[in-house]
């Protein structure tokens, strides 16, 4: 496949080794090579191009190249990463196969294993790309692990059907923890899904009393074109989810489908008509919330707590397990086999105003 024009990001803070790899890849594999020297501008190159494969070193000044792995995967979803480092330990290949690294290079790389491993993953690339084909789907949350605690199981199924995720938070939730931490830990629960993750910093607790909500998620409507948006419901005691909640009500507004999530903090007026069944990604659910380990404190993230949820739903829909929604409009379906209740489960479960 030597001539196929294949765009390849190499992130090397060594400049001889830099040029070597852009010099094997684009001479004998003629692929088109961009060169940076820091995590910080390889971000910046994904935020703008799309690339088939990015090459990135393991050790470089300022954040490492396991931790841009693990922001890469939830800006760039579904680029292949390799990894390189020059000390071939143990640790560093489980790590980085642990966060999900599709190949793992040990310096010095001969040219013919470079050049076949990097092609074989910018093809694996352009197929990957020409797969993901099916809906566009926004979560919107108020704080990290809201979105993940609503509907991180729906999320999954999505992602499992070929669907682009788009996660959209817009806290860093500095009143629950530490803001940086928490960011870290929302990029790790995306990176499980392969979701792409928007973070802002509106004021904790204070969202209902800040403008600017609505533009914030017209603008990501705009950038992602999303069919399908799951937010917070305004039965909610919460004042940041309910803000959010008429933000996302207004800024989707064109989106074909809406459905709202349950939260911790629902009231008992939250009555959801469609039960997504989510057999089968309840694990995938509790390895996005064990990404959260700042919040482990919480009951609800507790995992006999989320599967007893997700277990008692499901009496309104099919499966074992189910998450609730709220539908505020629907235009296309929603979850993987997700259906809506049938009215005699929606009568029980209004009759009973039960809330998980």
């Amino acid at each position: 496949m030597a001539g196929e024009q294949y765009e390849v990001l190499v992130v090397e803070d060594d400049v001889d080794t830099a040029q070597y790899v852009r010099t094997v890849l684009s001479r004998r594999g003629g692929m088109s090579v961009t060169v940076v020297h820091d995590p910080a501008s390889a971000l910046a190159e994904v935020a703008h191009r799309t690339f088939d494969v990015v090459v990135t070193d393991i050790q470089m000044p300022g954040m490492s190249g396991l931790e841009l792995l693990v922001e890469l995967r939830s800006r760039a979803p579904g680029v292949p990463v390799a990894v390189m480092t020059a000390f071939a330990t143990v640790d560093y290949a489980v790590e980085a196969l642990r966060r999900d690294a599709d190949e793992f290079l040990v310096k010095p790389v001969a040219a013919g294993m470079l050049l076949e491993r990097v092609m074989a993953l910018a093809a694996e690339g352009r197929r990957r790309a020409t797969a993901s084909s099916g809906a566009v789907v926004l979560a919107v949350g108020a704080h990290p692990d809201d979105v993940e605690i609503g509907v991180g199981a729906t999320l999954a199924s999505h992602r499992a059907a070929g669907d682009t995720v788009v996660v959209l938070t817009m806290s860093g939730g500095a009143v629950g923890g530490d803001a940086d931490v928490r960011r870290r830990e929302a990029l790790a629960a995306s990176a499980v899904i392969g979701a792409r993750l928007f973070l802002h910093d509106f004021p904790d607790t204070r969202m209902a009393q800040t403008d600017g909500l609505i533009g914030v998620v017209e603008q990501t409507v705009a950038d992602v074109q999303p069919t399908i948006c799951y937010t917070h419901s305004k039965n909610d005691r919460h004042q940041d989810h309910r803000a959010v909640h008429e933000a996302v009500a207004v800024a989707t507004r064109r989106v074909p489908s809406l459905a709202c999530f349950q939260s911790p903090s629902a009231t008992v007026d939250y009555r959801p008509d469609r039960f997504v069944p989510v057999d089968g990604f309840v694990d995938t659910k509790l390895e996005m919330l064990a990404a959260f380990a700042s919040q482990a404190h919480r009951d609800y993230l507790q995992p006999d707590v989320v599967r007893a949820t997700a277990r008692y739903w499901s009496r309104f829909g099919t499966g074992t397990y189910a998450e609730p929604l709220e539908t505020v409009r629907s235009a296309a379906a929603v979850g993987g086999g997700e259906r809506a209740a049938a009215p005699a489960a929606r009568g029980r479960q209004q009759d009973e105003g039960v809330v998980a």
